[in-house]
C-alpha cells in the first residue's frame, strides 16, 4: 500500500495547476462611446501580488495598506500591458481603485477613464497582461462600443483585437459565447476531475468484489454516453435557470458542493455504492456544477439583446469541451483497461490523489481556509 501514499505525493508534487480551482483571469468591461473611454479592470491579487510582490511582510495575507502602497507601481505594470486605438493611440489612467470579492478570491479593481483621437470606426484592442508570466492566463472582455455590447477573450494568440463599430451578427455573438464555453470546461479542473472520476470505471466491471476490463468498446462507450449525456442535461437545466435568474445559490455554497461531488465520484470508484447507474450519479451533481458555469457567465455578462443565443452557445462550447476530453481519454483507457498499470496506477492511484485534491477544495471554500499556497 505504500506506492500508494507515493504516487499521490507524487502527483501533487507534478500537477500544481490542479491545486487551483481555476485559471487565471480577469475582467476587463470598457465602455467606449465616441471619444470618451470609462471602465473597469478587475486584476486577481494572487496575479498582481505573483507579478509584483505585493505582501510585504511574507505571512501570505494582503492587507489594503500594502496594496495602497503600490497603487502607482500596479497601474503603470497594468496599463503598460493594455492599449486602446481609435484613430490613434487612446489615453487611459486609472481614476479609482477598490477591491471586490469574486468566486476564487479578492480583486483589485481598477477604475478606468481615458479619450480616444477619433470619435468614429473600429476599434484595436491589445492586451498582454500576465501573458509573459502565465500562458493559461485569460482576459475576459466586455466591451460596449458606441451601445452595441461585444464580448471576446483574450489569448496569447488573441493578445490583438479588432471590434468594428455598429451592429455586432449574431452568429459573431453566438461564436464567442461557444469559444468561452469551450475553454471554460478546459480550465475548469474541479468539473473536469469530476468527469474523469466518472469515466475512469467506464472500461472496466466490478464483479466478485475486484475490477476487471469490459468485454468490448461498445459497452465501456453506451456507459460514457449515459454518463455525458446525464451531466449534460443537468448543469444545462441550472446553468439556464441561474443564467436568467430564475434560481440563485451563493457562490461559496456552490463551490463547496462541486468540490464535494467530486470526492464522493472518486470514493465511489475505491469503495463502490453506486455500480450500475453512474449517470445518476452524474445527473443529480450535474446540478450543482451547472451553477458553478453560471457564475463565469456571471462574470463575464450576458448581453440582452442576445440573451438567449448566447447562452446557448455558452452551453454548447462546455459540450465540445467535454466531448474533447473524453474522445482523447476513453480510446487510452480502452486499450489499457487490462493492465495493471491502468486498474491499480490509473484507476485506483488516479482516484486517490483525486480524492486527496477535492478535500483539499472542499476544506478550503467550506470553511474558507488556505491549505494550499498558489
Amino acid at each position: 500500500m505504500k506506492w500508494r501514499g507515493w504516487l499521490i505525493a507524487l502527483f501533487l508534487l507534478l500537477s500544481p495547476p490542479v491545486l487551483a480551482h481555476k485559471a487565471s483571469d480577469s475582467y476587463l468591461m470598457l465602455d467606449v462611446q465616441g471619444r470618451e473611454i470609462t471602465g473597469q479592470w478587475d486584476i486577481a491579487l494572487r496575479d498582481i501580488d505573483f507579478a509584483l510582490g505585493l505582501d510585504v511582510d511574507g505571512n501570505g495575507e494582503i492587507t489594503w495598506g500594502e496594496l495602497r502602497a503600490r497603487h502607482a507601481g500596479i497601474d503603470a505594470w497594468a496599463l503598460g500591458r493594455l492599449a486602446l486605438d481609435r484613430g490613434g493611440a487612446c489615453e487611459l489612467q486609472v481614476a479609482d481603485h477598490l477591491v471586490d470579492s469574486h468566486t476564487d478570491g479578492a480583486y483589485a479593481v481598477l477604475k478606468l477613464a481615458g479619450r480616444c483621437p477619433s470619435s468614429a470606426g473600429e476599434l484595436k484592442l491589445n492586451y498582454r497582461l500576465l501573458f509573459d508570466l502565465d500562458g493559461l492566463h485569460r482576459g475576459l472582455l466586455r466591451l460596449g462600443l458606441d451601445g452595441v455590447t461585444q464580448t471576446a477573450v483574450l489569448a496569447p494568440d488573441r493578445s490583438e483585437q479588432r471590434f468594428a463599430a455598429g451592429e455586432v451578427s449574431r452568429l459573431a455573438q453566438f461564436g464567442q459565447y461557444l469559444v468561452e464555453g469551450i475553454w471554460h470546461i478546459w480550465i475548469g479542473f474541479d468539473h473536469i476531475l469530476f468527469l474523469l472520476s466518472l469515466l475512469l470505471p467506464a472500461v472496466l466491471v466490478h464483479e466478485a468484489r475486484r475490477w476487471r476490463g469490459v468485454a468490448s468498446f461498445r459497452v465501456a462507450l453506451v456507459e460514457v454516453l449515459w454518463v455525458v449525456t446525464a451531466f449534460t442535461v443537468a448543469h444545462s437545466i441550472t446553468l439556464s435557470l441561474a443564467a436568467l435568474g430564475l434560481i440563485e445559490l451563493p457562490s461559496r455554497l456552490v463551490e463547496a458542493a462541486i468540490a464535494a461531488s467530486v470526492v464522493l465520484a472518486a470514493a465511489n470508484n475505491l469503495k463502490p455504492l453506486v455500480e450500475r447507474r453512474r449517470w445518476l450519479v452524474a445527473f443529480c451533481f450535474g446540478l450543482i456544477h451547472g451553477f458553478g458555469f453560471a457564475s463565469v457567465l456571471a462574470e463575464l455578462g450576458l448581453p440582452q439583446e442576445t440573451l438567449v443565443l448566447s447562452l446557448l452557445g455558452f452551453n454548447l462550447g462546455v459540450e465540445i469541451g467535454q466531448l474533447a476530453i473524453v474522445a482523447v481519454f476513453l480510446p487510452v483507457a480502452y486499450l489499457l483497461r487490462n493492465t495493471p498499470f491502468y486498474r491499480r496506477g490509473v484507476f485506483v492511484g488516479g482516484s486517490l490523489a483525486t480524492l486527496a485534491i477535492a478535500l483539499v477544495w472542499f476544506v478550503e471554500r467550506a470553511f474558507d481556509l488556505k491549505l494550499i499556497s498558489g
